[in-house]
């Protein structure tokens, strides 16, 4: 079941699974997309699939612009905004509940997570944004050291945004519980084949 929710002006669907939910988690979008991206609706169906309730829902800056990237100054607004979605869906559901993105939504899902440890139980990064294409120097891991939340990454091999042996050194340095899943032919908007395996895996490392 899937109904449009509201919780303190930000919009998104609430995926709720058939009996009593396993877990929870919270799943925004990209810089340049929404909550209605592919991607998401498919990963938050199947994770109801599997037993999980599941908030997609838009970032702060999604709610005042329809398009365009976020800026520079939307980033705490975006946090937030994050931060109001993990206590209604705990409000919902009293069970563990996870944070993830893709891209951008991903990235302020981990500064959040550094910023405030045990916000969330567990981190689903899609296509993490490691750094700008062609620019390697200007990385996005500066916050990483205090992450002390289990993440686990989903990336494409085609991904230039990071490459995957740029990931995995990166990765490896994140002090919690962490692990890198590579999707094959896959590009930053993970597309090739849409295999949503990774929802699987990724139940199964939140249950260790």
């Amino acid at each position: 079941m899937v109904e449009p929710v509201e919780i303190s002006g930000m919009r998104g669907y609430l995926h709720r699974p058939v009996g009593d939910a396993i877990g929870g988690l919270v799943l925004t979008h990209g810089a340049g997309s929404d909550c209605n991206a592919e991607l998401l609706v498919a990963a938050a169906r199947e994770l109801a699939r599997l037993g999980w309730m599941v908030l997609r829902c838009n970032l702060a800056y999604r709610q005042q612009r329809p398009t365009g990237p976020p800026r520079s100054s939307d980033a705490r607004r975006n946090r937030d905004g994050l931060r109001l979605a993990l206590q209604s869906v705990r409000a919902d559901y009293r069970g563990s509940v996870y944070l993830g993105g893709h891209s951008y939504g991903g990235r302020q899902a981990s500064i959040l997570a550094a910023e405030e440890a045990g916000v969330a139980d567990a981190l689903l990064l899609l296509s993490y944004p490691l750094h700008p294409p062609r620019k390697p120097e200007q990385l996005r891991t500066e916050h990483w050291p205090e992450l002390r939340t289990p993440v686990f990454f989903v990336h494409g091999d085609r991904d230039s945004f990071g490459r995957v042996e740029e990931m995995r050194e990166w990765v490896e340095r994140i002090p919690a519980r962490r692990h890198l899943e590579v999707m094959e032919g896959a590009a930053h908007d993970l597309k090739a084949g849409r295999d949503l395996g990774f929802c699987e895996r990724f139940v199964a490392f939140c249950g260790k």
